[in-house]
């Protein structure tokens, strides 16, 4: 697969990546039941693949998702890039409760690390900006452990230009981590304008538009989710949008077809071509929707496959 290289770091990360979100399982932001035995089998048959990185998150299942990529990378003798990030905490009821502490993102990195069962972590980012009054304290405490090995490389995700040119005083941002698909295009207008004049590598999430635009997402499939998916009350999956999100994906499998790959892999082609975008996240939840991705880091649109897309 092809290499990138991700902004003014030295790691050279595959186009596509594999986010491991849904491998949490049941939590307050879910996607619903996923088996730690299918997270394990789709993330060692990414790797084989070409995928080189996993992106995660402590908050993901409250540690859930992170133990799992520790357990299904642990027995490898090449091992991916592990990026995960940090700002939630949760107490015995699994009331969780936004910190940017130094204290506390320091013991969250060694809670990340023990979970994940790695000695460093090669990218780790601010979740989100929350408190926003925080971030600064944040982010010297990463510039410390960065110091101290622990960690690689320093991101942010979720952050507004203003937050980076702040933080940018105390040390160089590696990355940054946007929502960036066809029905979320907010970042195209300034920030990944930024980052490429501040050479900030960026990976973008939700690609595919948290499953939306993959083709398989009906009216009818949306009203028969569980409660415990969170995309079940989300504005995209519900009127009045879902009728023009729908007819962006009907644009979608014209040009899948063309191509003969999946309406999905269009979906992340379409973020991949962006110049400033290094890498896609792609959520997986099984080695079947590995595979069915995974072209997505090839796939070159033409102008006619995108004036298709873009008129609707």
């Amino acid at each position: 697969m092809e290499l990138a290289r991700l902004g003014n770091s030295d790691l050279d990360i595959s186009r596509i990546g594999l986010g491991a979100w849904a491998m949490g399982g049941k939590w307050q932001w879910g996607w619903g039941a996923q088996q730690d035995e299918d997270s394990i089998a789709t993330i060692q048959h990414a790797l084989s693949l070409g995928i080189n990185w996993i992106d995660t998150a402590p908050v993901y299942g409250l540690g859930h998702s992170e133990e799992v990529v520790g357990k299904a990378i642990k027995s490898l003798s090449e091992k991916p890039l592990i990026f995960s990030k940090c700002g939630f905490n949760w107490d015995a009821q699994n009331n969780i409760e936004p910190c940017l502490k130094a204290a506390s993102v320091k013991q969250e990195v060694e809670n990340s690390l023990k979970r994940l069962q790695v000695e460093t972590i090669d990218l780790y980012q601010i979740h989100w900006p929350n408190p926003a009054e925080d971030i600064e304290e944040a982010w010297q405490a990463m510039l410390e452990l960065k110091q101290q090995g622990k960690i690689r490389y320093l991101g942010v995700s979720n952050h507004s230009i203003e937050q980076m040119q702040s933080l940018q005083k105390i040390a160089p941002i590696n990355s940054m981590q946007p929502p960036y698909s066809l029905i979320n295009r907010e970042c195209e207008t300034e920030l990944l304008p930024y980052c490429q004049q501040h050479n900030a590598g960026v990976i973008c999430y939700s690609p595919m538009g948290s499953g939306l635009l993959t083709g398989k997402m009906t009216a009818q499939r949306i009203a028969a989710m569980g409660d415990d998916d969170w995309r079940k009350k989300a504005d995209d999956f519900n009127e009045p949008k879902l009728s023009h999100n729908l007819k962006i994906v009907a644009a979608l499998q014209q040009v899948a077809e063309k191509h003969q790959v999946s309406t999905a892999e269009v979906a992340i082609a379409w973020t991949l071509k962006h110049p400033a975008v290094t890498g896609a996240i792609v959520g997986m939840r099984s080695p079947e929707q590995a595979d069915g991705v995974i072209k997505g880091a090839s796939l070159k649109l033409d102008k006619q496959d995108i004036a298709l897309i873009e008129s609707v």
